[in-house]
């Protein structure tokens, strides 16, 4: 019966047990998009990557589902799927690319610290849907669109002890946005949140993808161009931020939890 090589990684984070589980799949071809979705089912992880050789060396094709859908982005997929291929699968060189819908991703590495280079995506202005409002139960100083929303609040302690409505917020299709929720930090320079109405895991613990928009906000508001993030979900996820202009560096590290095989039909 033919095997996938999986291992499972928490992301951002130098210790087991947090920052945010992905799974990285192994393959050698692109299997049906409908089996792939099953898999990620069955992982039942925030995300499951899944990468095969793009032809040129260290070059890589790469896709994200969440348990319910495949993701334009996702950030903890891809650092993990970078740690797998430095750590067990013996790539050498200080770098690699990954090629995906949201274009080509280059990830470095430093020691331990796995570095992504991401598109940013500004936040613009925007309108509180009255449904994001009743289900988040707290009014934001400032509300910003680009592919999430984005709930600034003036204080982090309100960030950490939202208690958000998932019943009244699985009413809103988002796909493939959430619900980010950010206040400047006490000991870092800012936290977040991020809710994924409708989604099977409500609470993301650590979302790399939203730091596109968050990192452009934040530079501007504190007028720095390097900092450091928390996402403070119960696992918690630490993120090394850089404002470059049209792309932000995401940097953080990872540990491995386990690796085995998947039996497919």
């Amino acid at each position: 019966m033919p095997h996938i090589p999986i291992y499972q990684v928490d992301a951002f984070t130098n210790e087991l047990f947090g920052g945010n589980p992905a799974a990285v799949c192994i393959l050698e071809a692109w299997l049906p998009t409908d089996i792939l979705q099953k898999i990620a089912a069955e992982n039942f992880l925030p995300e499951t990557a899944f990468f095969i050789p793009a032809g040129k060396q260290g070059h890589y094709e790469l896709r994200w589902f969440t348990p319910d859908i495949e993701m334009d982005l996702c950030g903890h997929a891809t650092l993990a799927s970078a740690h797998v291929l430095f750590n067990h699968l013996g790539w050498d060189m200080h770098q690699l690319t990954f090629h995906t819908q949201s274009g080509p991703l280059v990830v470095s590495k430093n020691n331990d610290l796995l570095t992504l280079d991401f598109p940013s995506r500004p936040p613009v202005p925007a309108s509180l849907p009255p449904e994001i409002l009743k289900g988040i139960g707290v009014y934001p100083m400032e509300v910003l669109k680009a592919r999430d929303y984005i709930l600034v609040y003036h204080d982090e302690a309100i960030v950490r002890n939202l208690q958000p409505d998932k019943a009244l917020l699985d009413q809103i299709n988002l796909d493939p946005g959430g619900i980010i929720v950010t206040a400047k930090g006490k000991h870092v320079d800012f936290v977040s949140r991020f809710f994924t109405p409708q989604a099977s895991i409500f609470e993301d613990p650590v979302t790399g993808s939203a730091h596109c928009s968050l990192i452009p906000f934040w530079s501007q508001q504190l007028d720095k161009k390097e900092m450091v993030a928390l996402q403070v979900s119960a696992r918690t996820g630490k993120l090394y931020c850089e404002d470059a202009g049209e792309r932000v560096l995401i940097g953080g590290m990872c540990k491995t939890y386990l690796e085995g095989n998947i039996f497919v039909p």
